[in-house]
């Protein structure tokens, strides 16, 4: 295993929409094996494929709370089946924007269909924070960043205070 390089915004290839994963095989359950050591590592609890570069259909995420047994979770080719009309908030991060958080609404139950690692079809309902976090991943399929779901207001504070960071560490750099 390797741990693989996450890409941070502005990077654009965080834009982009993310092509279905075509088949199973043992080049993508290595680059599964990454991104969970890329997520471990971060720390993180979810890490779609995008976000080390890789535009597929694929994100791993593990919700298991600190001092449990890891709970590695693996969807490939997600789709939304079902969202609940009951709404809940998290206080939301992101790997790709590391040190920014803020409150995001979303659906408080899904239903997803996928594929695992292993090829096998499943679908999963899930509330709290796992419904949240996939809800998180396939945004990130779709080329839509947590920030994405704020007030103009708040995101453009976020993206500021981004681009003023990447200013300042430039400057230390020269």
């Amino acid at each position: 295993m390797a741990s693989l390089d996450i890409i941070t915004v502005p990077n654009e290839k965080l834009r982009e929409t993310s092509e279905p994963v075509e088949r199973v095989d043992d080049e993508l359950n290595r680059l599964i094996d990454d991104m969970l050591e890329t997520m471990y590592e971060a720390p993180g609890i979810g890490l779609a494929a995008i976000q080390v570069a890789v535009p597929r259909r694929l994100f791993v995420c593990d919700v298991s709370g600190e001092g449990e047994e890891r709970s590695p979770q693996v969807f490939v080719n997600p789709e939304l089946v079902w969202a609940d009309d009951a709404r809940s908030v998290y206080n939301e991060g992101c790997l790709s924007i590391p040190g920014h958080y803020a409150e995001v609404e979303r659906p408080a139950r899904v239903t997803v269909r996928y594929l695992d690692r292993s090829g096998a079809p499943c679908e999963v309902a899930a509330d709290d924070l796992l419904a949240t976090v996939i809800q998180h991943e396939m945004d990130h399929l779709d080329g839509t960043l947590f920030i994405d779901h704020l007030s103009r207001l708040k995101r453009s504070m976020i993206v500021k205070k981004i681009k003023k960071a990447q200013r300042d560490q430039a400057v230390e750099v020269l």
